[in-house]
């Protein structure tokens, strides 16, 4: 299989890395299609293997069960701008209780953890842009919990839905009702009233499985501040650094 050139990756962090950074880790990149809902590291097994996504991008949910039922809540989100497993590998924890999977299929290209590990103690710049990358995901993931502690859920949604187009090419987001309700972290009657609520204001277009994006900048002003500062942080610290 032919090696990946960093001019023609579509993965906005490896974009960014300095050549010989990126000479370090090309040989151990391997292009892979993906499935929705393919998992890529699941919950307390060893971290064997990363992913950079290049079309599509991964979700992280956090189980919690009780009550008599279990639930998953999408607790992080990531597409081309980073790297699906990489916080704890980087922080040396070779396993963690959040499961990954693809919620957008397309490609990926994947590494073995020991070869990213090995790259990153041989070279200090490429070790300092992927800890950027960290404190990015840790910065989306404060948020998260910020706009599901402060606003309704037809603001929580507007966000999710801005997010989650920054990381497709296009308008359209395949998902369900229900497959939302679990990334929100509400019933699916709820989430369905939502959509209805954006829908109603001519903001997305809802129809079986899909929903595509009219009015981005009204959703922008319906996400009322809960949007954008992660997407901030990674232009400052990483693309124009």
């Amino acid at each position: 299989m032919p090696q990946p050139h960093q001019s023609t990756v579509r993965n906005r962090l490896l974009k960014a890395l300095s050549p010989d950074d990126f000479a370090l880790l090309q040989p151990h990149l391997e292009l892979i299609p993906t499935e929705l809902r393919q998992p890529l590291i699941k919950p307390h097994e060893p971290i064997q293997q990363l992913y950079f996504p290049e079309i599509g991008f991964g979700s992280i949910t956090s189980l919690s069960a009780g009550s008599g039922r279990t639930n998953h809540v999408e607790v992080g989100l990531i597409g081309r701008e980073g790297v699906v497993g990489i916080m704890p590998a980087l922080l040396s924890v070779d396993r963690t209780p959040h499961d990954h999977f693809v919620q957008a299929a397309g490609e990926m290209l994947r590494i073995e953890t020991s070869a990213l590990t090995a790259a990153v103690r041989r070279s200090p710049s490429l070790n300092k842009l992927l800890q950027r990358s960290i404190y990015v995901q840790f910065v989306q993931t404060a948020q998260t919990a910020f706009a599901n502690a402060s606003y309704e859920l037809d603001t929580r949604l507007a966000r999710w839905l801005l997010m989650c187009h920054d990381r497709l090419d296009g308008d359209e987001i395949r998902l369900t009702h229900e497959f939302l309700s679990i990334m929100l972290g509400v019933t699916r009657s709820s989430a369905t009233l939502a959509v209805q609520a954006l829908e109603g204001h001519q903001l997305i277009k809802a129809r079986r499985g899909q929903i595509t994006i009219l009015n981005r900048e009204a959703l922008i002003e319906v996400a009322d501040g809960s949007y954008g500062l992660p997407e901030a942080e990674f232009a400052r610290l990483i693309e124009a650094a």
